[in-house]
């Protein structure tokens, strides 16, 4: 496979039984095989993922003395600002080449995980910063429960299994900047190769090339030509809880040519997570004599805190 598959949501929420059994087919077999998709007709208004945008490069380009301000340090960078070169790819001791922020849950205080979720930073010096990533937040987390209920469709399961198990999960809106390169970079790329914590995630756009995934023959391939789409990608949780069958593909961004150092890459990826106290047991179809049962069991929370050790976030 030199391409990741590109797919057509509004088959899956159409009225054709055809179509959207079709989708579901091929949407099973490209998480089998590679783990990526594009997705068009994903319902993400294109006016706020721009107006987002638009902020975004604003809150990036304030002193880092304002930016500090909204450091997360100790709440492991659940929320708010994590500065150049914190985060590195697990199993690797090089910074990866950006600085990010993120949005959490916007969670109802009735809520019983309301106590245990940090609550959003508030960016004083931007307007509309916050109401924007709210905004997006919720659509992709609408888009990612279509998403999740064709797979859980190809696994056999009611079509709305994961519905009640994400709702008010602990998702992250991840704004990403990755600055000019101004020296050598050495070993360290913008973002070092690795595999997602969460069940899927959602990538919407990005203002330059870089993004490459790791096929069976070992090659890392571009994603490029997806303007139009959004890019969604299996996570560590669904592969665990999949016992392997959906793949958790090795993907990263690496850095421009040299010709083009000063210019710096944005990217909003909307990693979904499921309710901290969710399983992520293997699903009992995906155990048999053929395929053992891989991992031992846990809850989504417990998995989470041990990958943030890993990539140097706590």
């Amino acid at each position: 496979m030199e391409s990741i598959p590109k797919l057509d949501l509004a088959d899956f929420t159409s009225a054709s039984v055809e179509a959207k059994a079709k989708f579901v087919s091929d949407l099973g077999r490209a998480y089998e095989e590679i783990g990526f998709v594009a997705i068009r007709n994903h319902g993400i208004p294109l006016d706020e993922l721009s107006q987002l945008y638009d902020s975004v490069s604003a809150f990036f380009g304030l002193p880092t003395d304002v930016k500090m301000r909204y450091d997360d340090s100790e709440g492991g960078g659940q929320r708010g600002y994590t500065g150049f070169g914190k985060e590195h790819a697990k199993g690797s001791n090089a910074g990866d080449l950006k600085e990010f922020w993120h949005f959490g849950q916007f969670i109802d205080q009735s809520d019983e995980n309301a106590p245990n979720f940090p609550p959003n930073k508030w960016v004083e010096e931007l307007p509309g910063f916050n109401s924007s990533g709210e905004r997006l937040y919720k659509a992709l987390e609408s888009t990612g429960r279509e998403m999740l209920r064709a797979i859980a469709l190809h696994l056999d399961l009611e079509e709305d299994y994961f519905d009640s198990r994400i709702f008010n999960g602990n998702s992250i809106l991840r704004a990403i900047h990755y600055p000019p390169i101004t020296q050598d970079p050495k070993d360290a790329i913008r973002a070092g190769e690795h595999e997602d914590i969460n069940l899927i995630t959602l990538l919407v756009g990005a203002s330059a090339d870089g993004l490459e995934v790791l096929n069976k023959k070992g090659e890392y391939i571009p994603v490029t030509e997806v303007e139009d789409h959004i890019v969604v990608n299996v996570g560590d949780m669904l592969q665990r809880l999949t016992n392997d069958r959906l793949k958790s593909t090795t993907h990263r961004v690496v850095n421009p040519p040299k010709e083009k150092w000063s210019e710096p890459r944005f990217s909003i990826p909307f990693f979904l997570h499921p309710r901290p106290e969710v399983s992520l047991a293997a699903l009992p179809s995906c155990v048999n004599d053929s395929y053992p049962k891989k991992y031992e069991d846990c809850t989504a929370n417990e998995f989470l805190l041990q990958r943030l050790r890993e990539i140097g976030l706590i």
